[in-house]
């Protein structure tokens, strides 16, 4: 008995799991649209963005760094500085230890503009509302250790897909 138990709970929790994975991938899924969608009001493409996203957490790269940690091209990453650098998002600046090399910078308050906030106030205001006030502390510690994991799960399989090429 004890063991038809156990092996109805490890279904479950097998079961469970598809249905997680199954589930974060449509999430991840709409997340990558809805992002498109703020690209496009920016007048930027999700690249574009995403690319900004990689330099407001890494802080001040080169270029190279930036295609390193995204896996795009040089050539790539150019006309994306180009074009964040024109909508205002980054800035250029001469490395002081190596005058052949630039920096690329991220420029905070365009980031935290009124139309960037604008765009995202509505998701933040539904996450609360609807979401988060919907769990416990305990829960809410639970899913943010979840993301962290996840962010950094993520980070890891990047790099190993990127040093197979």
């Amino acid at each position: 008995m004890e063991q038809e138990e156990s092996k109805q709970a490890d279904e479950r929790r097998d079961q469970l799991m598809q249905v997680f994975l199954r589930e974060i991938s449509r999430m991840s899924t709409w997340t990558v649209v809805f992002h498109g969608a703020v690209a496009t009001r920016l007048g930027l493409n999700p690249t574009d963005l995403k690319c900004g996203g990689v330099l407001r957490e890494t802080g001040p790269i080169t270029a190279g760094e930036l295609a390193r940690l995204t896996g795009l091209t040089t050539g790539a990453i150019t006309g994306v500085i180009d074009r964040l650098e024109k909508r205002g998002f980054v800035r250029r600046v001469d490395d002081p230890n190596d005058r052949r090399r630039v920096i690329i910078e991220p420029i905070e308050e365009r980031a935290g503009s009124k139309d960037v906030q604008q765009l995202f106030a509505p998701l933040g205001a539904a996450t609360t509302s609807q979401m988060l006030g919907h769990y416990s502390e305990a829960e809410m510690e639970l899913l943010l250790d979840f993301i962290r994991r996840g962010t950094e799960l993520m980070k890891e399989q990047t790099a190993r897909l990127q040093q197979r090429e």
